[in-house]
């Protein structure tokens, strides 16, 4: 697939934003999905979009949620000042990815950054690096500088050799590509029966290019209960 791109003369369009919220969130535990816990007085999944919706934020064309049955309601009557689109998530986060991106207005060439319902630190300056690269790249994301010393093993975890961290990052979200991008990556990964542990990987696997933004390390997910005191708004 070539990459697709706006005419020079063209108006860029708005992005969307896509974020997959229908999981279960069992590392938190208390039973309730954590993003749907209280989050500073609202649920995180809830404080996690109106993040993109702050101050210097680049401004949606809309956004499209998949979340639970169980919470269809409750995300429904939210208002967020741009359209939303609220539908049920998948069997796996690939699923849920591909029930909203199918949600969306048929704008091929729009922008979709797709986000971790439980990022709820977007990084302004990233993001809008990250739009910008998609003129020249098929897909972005961002991403954080591993600072570690990092080791590869073989199967009983005997060293091989010390890896150049340089060369290591962090995946995180949003990551982006134009919405006729993720839906032909996503048929093709469904088509083969492919499971991929991030978005992006799907544009990798058909050869496509994709840029990293580095991205400091509060874009972080929060995933453990130590994450989650961490870091809750008091």
């Amino acid at each position: 697939m070539s990459t697709l791109s706006l005419p020079e003369s063209a108006e860029p369009p708005r992005p969307f934003l896509v974020i997959p919220a229908g999981g279960r969130g069992l590392r938190m535990g208390g039973g309730l999905p954590k993003q749907f816990r209280d989050w500073g007085g609202r649920p995180l999944l809830q404080a996690t979009v109106e993040a993109f919706l702050e101050p210097g934020m680049p401004p949606l064309a809309g956004i499209a949620l998949a979340v639970p049955e169980s919470h269809l309601d409750q995300v429904r009557s939210w208002t967020f000042g741009v359209p939303c689109t609220v539908v049920p998530g998948g069997e796996t986060r690939q699923a849920s990815v591909w029930a909203a991106l199918c949600a969306l207005p048929d704008q091929p060439l729009a922008p979709v950054m797709i986000h971790d319902a439980v990022r709820p630190f977007p990084p302004v300056a990233q993001l809008w690096e990250a739009l910008e690269a998609l003129n020249r790249y098929d897909g972005v994301l961002l991403g954080e500088p591993s600072t570690d010393t990092l080791k590869r093993v073989d199967s009983q975890r005997r060293v091989l050799r010390t890896e150049p961290r340089e060369e290591f990052f962090r995946a995180q979200t949003p990551q982006i590509a134009r919405l006729g991008t993720w839906l032909h990556a996503f048929r093709a990964a469904d088509e083969a029966g492919f499971t991929a542990t991030d978005d992006v990987a799907m544009l990798e696997r058909l050869g496509l290019t994709v840029k990293l933004i580095s991205s400091p390390s509060s874009n972080l997910k929060l995933t453990t209960p130590e994450d989650w005191e961490r870091t809750q708004p008091r």
